[in-house]
């Protein structure tokens, strides 16, 4: 290769007759694939550049500026890809050339420059010419008037030399060429192959004007006239790139453009309508801030940071004092963008606003003043927690520990409502700032928040303050534990005094809610979970009918804890293993009580409540680790298939526990499955389940042969559960070939064919979730279901169920098997086969196919639907005729959103859209009657120029719903026509 460079290769006979040749092909011949072959051999070492140019000579200086073209494009071609093997000589007198070349025609220009971005890429570029090309490039080309891919040639030869050489002198002119372009004002062109968005070219530019501080004193003036303009996108673009510069500048290139850009950021603030340019101006405030935070300064420089903040102050600091007016909000928002960008600034704009804060909320005595004051105080404390804990420069903040608190305290105990929720959302940040609070303001804390939680009137504020007291706990578990639990424990066993039951239910009510939101640190659940069980218990005992809703009520505060101690591997399992024997207990001893006859606890049967107990057992399981739950399902299991109660608390019981024997007698135990689905449809799938088969079986006999549609289904949900959770092999396939045997006769005929259908739904959800092989046997068999005059509406109402999350079984969280894109595929294998059987229906049927299709539809992905929407629409908008409540529900919550999905599709259908929603905005349904309305609504997407025609009629029928005499109807109407009266006028 060296000598190849040096030019002792092979470049002589044979060789220079095929490089001549090549030259001949490329330049003349309009061959480029030659170009290729040329640099080949200059790199294996076959020719020198030298050889090539020589063998260009005639190319180069030909009269005809095509010729001359074609010559350069050949050589900068090779050089591309041989410039790395260049001597430093080569470079000198390639560079001399192709400068020189600069001056040339203008079709030979962009070769010249390729040549040139080439060279640019050299190592051994001799010192000095960077500065020589650019200037070459700067004094010969007219750069904005050269094609795109010529500029971005030109680009690319800059950016190589300010990676990699000395910093030219042409500050000002490349700053020239590139902000001409500022701000971009680009529109792609239709059916552009390159897909570039004008965003695109945004960040592009940005990137460059942000790339080095010495564009400063060229940009800064450029953006401040910028933000003056009439155009709210340069206003956004110029905002933009300020906050981009401000990550590389220093406070040199800031100084002298500070109290300009102060200016202009301070009137766009105060007087823009935009919330865009707004939010732009705070983001820019806040990047300037920062960017002055982190000069290093030097003893005798200015503090431009304390200079550039008591110029914020001095501007917005009085408006403050001005609770009423339009001003206030807009300075108080300065102020923190500008004390949010370090601590130094924070400290430097607390310190002379909290204490003008404070003193105005003591000043004002309305309650709405003194919300605002206390809102923009919150703002200023809240800022204070992106720093965490600092010892140093506290003592501001600490200094006012006392009035702070004070005027907290006072908020919480004011009549207003909003005024209290801002007091606990203060209370919230005060609580979250290490060591501000002390040992006296905290039980004061926990005494305001029990007080708001159980006594205050307004829910809102009760629920706030159950809120804060959650979000506080973590810092404080001791505190709470020894100062709230017992006071809502006692609370919670009072008896009812002088106050009505309906009062001290209520009562109860929150101090459930209560107990569970505080339960937040595994210290405080440890607590407050007894306490919750007790009362179940107590409840149990003395339960008649009535007491179901209060057993409901334990039971989702339960729930709360499960969720909030999940993460926590020592609280899950404390949690698991407390709550779970006890409610399996005190549900078997209910059962057990039933079936002798005894009538105590019967209310913990209840539908209502078994229910409640699901997402109890459910959340309590599906965090464990599988160690963990493999030591529980080891006593659950046996529990329900052999009666194995020694496990359980309190274990007395008058009889064995066997839910899966027969007998009338034992129907209360059967109820019980649903704790059983509960807890192994929760289980991680590599938890092993002691006798998974024989428990299949048993689930599978219940499902089909109970009584009791309650227990039925769920041990068809159970089994489907296990089923989708089930390793595929032979066990498998066998237990479904039994469910398959035992399903198809009961679907043919005989009083239990909906619990087959029910338990064929389930198992189909199961299948159709993991991709199983059977799926596609199991859904032609429900599609045939459709024909059916007994079952087809309830098959079609299965299509739902198919598509749809589950809330207890079969969803990921439980840890189900469930493939991406379920739905998608269910879709293209069962939709087709829905149209066609629509189609070949009877009168009498057809509505079952339609409502099996808008459940599908309603449920798939709106992208995918959108695609499909060609071939549905006609058959969706038949469906809108169907007289069936849930498929013209299903239908129109299909449409609804379709219109601004495919708002071009939907055009096409406008008269029958209109028609139809039209005439269903009277349906005697209300449900019917507000989707209709919302449809109507959402058709004003639609292109103005297709709706005016329709505008008059559909102003007139929207004045009937306006007398609907249902609220909700009443308000649909009044959007929708609002909306259709705005039709065409300026600016929509």
């Amino acid at each position: 290769m060296a000598a190849a460079r040096t030019g002792t290769g092979t470049g002589t006979g044979a060789g220079a007759a095929a490089l001549a040749a090549s030259v001949q092909d490329f330049v003349v011949g309009q061959q480029d694939g030659r170009a290729a072959e040329v640099a080949a051999g200059v790199k294996d070492g076959s020719w020198t550049v030298l050889q090539l140019v020589e063998a260009l000579g005639s190319s180069l200086e030909n009269t005809d500026p095509r010729t001359r073209g074609r010559g350069i494009q050949l050589l900068s071609q090779v050089l591309l890809q041989c410039y790395s093997l260049l001597q430093e000589k080569e470079v000198l007198h390639l560079i001399l050339f192709y400068e020189n070349r600069l001056q040339d025609h203008h079709l030979v220009i962009p070769s010249v420059l390729q040549g040139l971005q080439a060279l640019s890429m050299c190592e051994l570029l001799p010192s000095g010419l960077a500065v020589s090309v650019l200037k070459a490039i700067f004094q010969e080309v007219h750069v904005q008037s050269l094609m795109q891919l010529d500029r971005h040639t030109v680009y690319r030869i800059i950016t190589n030399f300010m990676g990699t050489r000395e910093e030219g002198p042409f500050v000002e002119e490349l700053f020239e060429v590139t902000s001409c372009y500022f701000p971009i004002d680009f529109t792609p062109p239709p059916n552009d192959p390159h897909g570039i968005q004008r965003e695109d070219l945004i960040m592009s530019l940005r990137a460059v004007l942000a790339s080095t501080a010495q564009f400063a004193e060229f940009l800064l003036p450029l953006l401040i006239e910028k933000m003056d303009s009439d155009l709210q996108s340069a206003k956004l673009d110029s905002l933009q790139t300020l906050t981009a510069c401000c990550a590389i500048y220093g406070q040199k290139e800031l100084q002298e453009f500070l109290t300009s850009l102060w200016s202009s950021l301070r009137r766009e603030v105060f007087q823009t309508a935009s919330e865009k340019v707004e939010a732009e101006c705070l983001t820019a405030l806040h990047a300037l801030s920062a960017c002055l935070s982190r000069s290093v300064l030097s003893s005798d420089a200015e503090d431009l940071l304390d200079s550039f903040l008591s110029t914020i102050l001095q501007d917005c600091r009085h408006h403050l004092c001005e609770p009423d007016m339009k001003l206030v909000w807009p300075s108080a928002k300065l102020l923190q963008a500008a004390a949010g960008a370090s601590i130094r600034a924070y400290h430097r704009v607390t310190r002379s606003v909290l204490p003008l804060l404070l003193e105005q909320y003591n000043k004002h005595t309305q309650s709405s003043q003194r919300r605002t004051i206390l809102e923009m105080l919150l703002s200023f404390l809240e800022l204070k927690q992106n720093w965490g804990h600092v010892e140093e420069d506290e003592s501001t903040l600490l200094l006012l520990r006392a009035p702070v608190c004070s005027v907290v305290f006072s908020a919480l105990t004011d009549p207003s409502v909003q005024l209290q929720l801002v007091g606990v959302r203060a209370l919230t940040v005060l609580g979250s700032l290490q060591g501000f609070l002390s040992p006296s303001d905290l039980e004061l804390v926990v005494d305001h928040l029990i007080r708001l939680a159980l006594h205050e009137e307004d829910s809102q504020s009760s629920e706030a303050a159950m809120e804060a007291a959650g979000s506080l706990a973590p810092f404080y578990p001791k505190v709470f534990s020894e100062r709230m639990v017992p006071r809502l424990q006692e609370e919670l066993q009072s008896e009812p005094g002088e106050e009505s039951s309906h009062h001290h239910c209520s009562l109860r009510q929150r101090c459930l809610r209560a107990l569970a939101a505080v339960s937040t640190h595994t210290g405080i659940v440890r607590e407050t979970v007894p306490v919750l069980l007790q009362h179940l218990r107590k409840v149990q005992k003395g339960s008649q009918g009535g007491d179901a809703q209060e057993m409901v009520s334990v039971c989702q505060s339960l729930h709360r804890v499960a969720l909030q101690c999940q993460q926590d591997v020592q609280g899950c399992w404390y949690y698991h293993q407390t709550v779970v024997p006890c409610l399996l207990a005190m549900a078997v001893q209910a059962a057990l009580q039933e079936s002798t006859h005894r009538p105590l606890g019967k209310a913990l049967l209840d539908e209502e409540v078994l229910a409640a107990m699901v997402p109890v057992i459910s959340a309590a399981t599906t965090h464990l680790s599988p160690e963990l739950a493999a030591q529980s399902v080891s006593h659950v299991v046996p529990l329900f298939l052999d009666g194995e109660v020694s496990f359980l608390p309190q274990n007395s019981f008058p009889c064995s526990f066997q839910p899966f024997e027969h007998g009338e007698c034992l129907e209360a135990q059967r109820r019980l499955v649903i704790l059983l689905m509960a807890f192994v449809c929760s289980l991680p799938r590599n938890v092993a389940i002691p006798q998974q088969e024989r428990l299949l079986r048993e689930l599978l006999a219940l499902s089909c042969s109970c009584n009791c549609s309650f227990t039925a289904t769920t041990a068809a949900k159970c089994f489907a559960g296990l089923v989708n959770k089930h390793p595929a092999g032979q066990q498998l396939d066998e237990i479904l070939q039994l469910a398959m045997n035992r399903m198809e006769p009961s679907l043919a005929e005989g009083p239990r064919r909906m619990q087959a259908l029910t338990l064929l739904l389930w198992v189909t959800k199961a299948l159709v979730l993991r991709y199983h092989p059977l799926t596609s046997c199991l859904t032609d068999k429900l599609l045939g279901l459709l024909g059916d005059t007994e079952l087809g509406p309830a098959a079609a109402d299965g299509f739902s169920l198919l598509m749809a999350e589950t809330p207890d079984v079969l969803h990921k969280n439980c840890h189900a098997d469930v493939r991406i894109m379920f739905r998608q595929r269910f879709f293209t294998d069962n939709v087709p086969k829905l149209v066609q059987g629509f189609h070949s229906a009877g009168p009498d049927i057809k509505a079952n196919y339609l409502k099996g299709l808008s459940h599908v539809l309603n449920h798939l992905p709106k992208p995918v639907l959108v695609t499909e929407l060609p071939t549905l629409l006609s058959l969706l908008l038949e469906a809108l005729s169907c007289s069936d409540r849930v498929v013209q529900l299903s239908t129109l919550s299909c449409l609804q959103p379709l219109m601004l999905e495919a708002p071009q599709i939907m055009s096409l259908h406008i008269d029958t859209l209109v028609t139809k929603f039209l005439s269903l905005a009277s349906s005697p349904t209300m449900d019917v009657r507000i989707a209709a309305l919302r449809c109507a609504h959402a058709l004003t997407s639609l292109p103005t120029v297709v709706l005016l025609p329709y505008k008059a009629r559909v102003i007139r029928a929207l004045a009937k719903p306006l007398d609907d005499k249902k609220r909700l109807v009443r308000r649909e109407a009044v959007a929708a026509r609002g909306e259709w009266f705005l039709l065409g006028s300026p600016g929509r």
